[in-house]
């Protein structure tokens, strides 16, 4: 039987999304960021232990924590900044996954598979 964890984290970070009307400029987000893997249970009765995974995921939120998203991505929209997420972790876990990015309240994006 599949089963679904999740943790969520948060990261703080500036961007600029080039030549937008009005968030051309330098400004700053408190993103949220949730991951869920899906998998099966192991012999222990486990899918990831929780500790394992707030590793895994806090060594790939690192990278974005406290930066300038533009040294990044190109275009740090929040779909391609979740994008790139998913990429990350998704090398670093062996699971299927999702990632869900809020930039502050209520705005957000989703990357699964």
């Amino acid at each position: 039987m599949k089963m679904k964890l999740g943790i969520i984290d948060h990261i703080d970070s500036a961007h600029y999304l080039p030549e937008h009307k009005t968030c051309g400029i330098v400004h700053g987000h408190t993103y949220k960021v949730e991951i869920v893997i899906e998998g099966e249970k192991n012999e222990n009765g486990m899918v990831m232990d929780f500790y394992d995974i707030k590793r895994v995921v806090k060594g790939v939120l690192n990278e974005y924590d406290h930066r300038l998203l533009n040294d990044i991505l190109e275009f740090p929209s929040v779909e391609n900044l979740c994008e790139h997420m998913h990429r990350n972790l998704s090398s670093k876990l062996s699971f299927s996954l999702s990632v869900k990015v809020w930039e502050g309240e209520g705005k957000w994006c989703e990357v699964c598979g």
